[in-house]
């Protein structure tokens, strides 16, 4: 009787095991937490659990966990925690890496075992191209480059301009190269292109060739601690032109690091903290600053948008099933999230740019940008 009753009541332990996993739905967190670009990954993490504060906890009547695993700003141990994720974690999607060499890593490995995988800020085209399982909540390099040129003809009237990309970054070189192709496309010239590598600290014989060309306009399609050295080291060396930028300077050390010199520097972003374009974008900026004294930042803002996109197709999907979750993330349509309004077509979403300029230390909204 006694041996009878110890297996009823470990079957009972079993399935209430089993019970609580399915009232569960685990999602993954592959983000750069520390490293390069610890930044980045730490404004999206930061986002996704303030929007949950939003919007809740739950979809489908489930409790939503959140799986974090730091990839460390690098490529290999973004595969590798894409693999934890899926295989130990047994997560039915995941959010990140923030950067887009870690997601062409991590997008591979989600496409061959199925389970939907969606950037917060990853803009290179490749990220997505040719897969069905891989999605990003922010613009495409080819679109936030195309702007950046418009803006620069049009609105800076700048007729040559000059480059200086990380060509150790996939992210950096591709803005530069269709950077270049639309700035010609609408009569500018690119005078002279240059490169550098993360982690450099003396740009000085780039930009002096890039002064001696004398453009009206420097390109720096980086990240912000490359983007805030240089601007540095131009104003030191006597630049006095016109310095343009990426979403890749939305972080706050960019004024930590560049102090004065990066005053007047112009870059392309997904949107502006000082206003929300709609009720869920006001919410998290109320939100926000009431919890931390300052605006909201861009990759904040797309780590919850990351968030709301997947919590919404789950729901419309009406199962935690990868390959129903992947079909709903496709199908979504101008769906109300923190940075405005998103549709997302073939795994990319589709958004307005907007245009910043530093003044007195921050961020100033310009205007924004839709490619003619």
């Amino acid at each position: 009787m006694r041996k009878l009753f110890a297996v009823v009541l470990c079957v009972g332990l079993l399935l209430s095991g089993v019970a609580s996993a399915q009232e569960t739905i685990r999602i993954g967190a592959n983000l750069e937490m520390t490293g390069a670009v610890a930044a980045y990954g730490q404004m999206i993490w930061e986002g996704i659990n303030l929007i949950r504060e939003i919007v809740g906890d739950t979809a489908l009547g489930k409790k939503v966990e959140l799986v974090l695993v730091d990839n460390k700003s690098d490529k290999v141990e973004a595969a590798n925690a894409t693999t934890r994720l899926i295989d130990k974690e047994n997560v039915v999607a995941i959010i990140g890496p923030a950067i887009s060499g870690s997601m062409l890593a991590a997008g591979p490995i989600c496409e061959e075992k199925q389970i939907p995988i969606i950037s917060a800020t990853a803009t290179n085209p490749l990220v997505t191209q040719g897969k069905k399982f891989v999605f990003r909540a922010c613009f495409l390099d080819p679109y936030q480059a195309a702007a950046a040129a418009q803006f620069a003809r049009e609105d800076l009237k700048a007729e040559t301009a000059a480059i200086l990309s990380d060509i150790a970054q996939d992210y950096c070189v591709a803005l530069g190269n269709f950077f270049k192709e639309e700035f010609e496309k609408r009569g500018g010239k690119v005078i002279v292109e240059q490169h550098c590598k993360t982690g450099d600290q003396d740009f000085s014989a780039q930009l002096t060739t890039i002064i001696n060309a004398n453009p009206d306009l420097l390109y720096v399609p980086n990240y912000y601690t490359e983007i805030a050295l240089i601007c540095r080291q131009a104003r030191d060396l006597g630049y006095e032109g016109i310095i343009l930028s990426a979403d890749g300077a939305d972080a706050p050390e960019l004024f930590s690091v560049g102090g004065d010199a990066v005053e007047g520097l112009y870059h392309t972003a997904i949107w502006d903290a000082t206003r929300g374009l709609n009720d869920i974008g006001q919410k998290y900026i109320d939100l926000y600053k009431e919890k931390f004294g300052k605006d909201p930042n861009m990759f904040g803002a797309l780590g919850a948008d990351a968030y709301l996109i997947l919590i919404n197709a789950i729901e419309r999907a009406g199962s935690t099933d990868p390959v129903k979750i992947r079909e709903a993330i496709e199908d979504t349509e101008n769906l109300d999230v923190v940075t405005g309004k998103v549709t997302i077509e073939n795994g990319d979403a589709l958004k307005p740019v907007v245009v910043r300029k530093v003044e007195g230390g921050k961020f100033v909204f310009v205007k924004t940008v839709t490619v003619e």
